[in-house]
């Protein structure tokens, strides 16, 4: 009786949970982060995700499953899927590699950058407060960067 009830029930909640859209990757150096939103919305992932179900809705397993992959390599695979990358990389505008995987693959980035973005707790606090303007992000197309702290979200230069 039992394996026909648990059954019945996967049945019921297979019907209810529709596929989700992932808008927003979490880079390796966020994992902590990630963790915290997955758990939150179902239209962020994360190096590894495994997938998940959050208010019925049904995130596939990441694209990106190596965390130590580089940034040369995980960029390109990200810009393909359309979404807006989320890193913690504050020495970003130092990095012409980065840059120009960006450019070149028409990425979308935000990189929680200062002292203000070392801690878990304090990332969450970043990326909360420029929620908005990083959610607007997502409907504006590439490639960009740009650097948030708690009060601002500027344009990096990509040249």
């Amino acid at each position: 009786m039992g394996a026909v009830l648990r059954e019945a029930a996967a049945q019921r909640l297979s019907r209810d949970v529709k596929a989700a859209t992932v808008r927003f990757y979490l880079d390796a150096d966020l994992l902590g982060l990630a963790k915290v939103l997955v758990a939150l919305r179902s239209d962020v992932t994360y190096p590894g995700d495994p997938g998940g179900v959050v208010h019925k809705r049904e995130r596939p397993p990441c694209v990106v499953e190596d965390r130590a992959a580089l940034d040369t390599e995980w960029i390109p695979q990200c810009a393909r899927q359309g979404w807006v990358i989320i890193t913690r990389d504050s020495r970003i505008q130092d990095r012409p590699a980065e840059r120009e995987a960006v450019f070149v693959h028409g990425a979308r980035m935000v990189a929680l950058v200062g002292t203000e973005a070392k801690t878990t707790w304090a990332q969450l606090e970043v990326f909360m407060t420029q929620w908005r303007a990083i959610e607007r992000c997502a409907s504006e197309p590439g490639p960009f960067i740009y650097a948030a702290t708690r009060t601002t979200l500027r344009s990096i230069p990509l040249d």
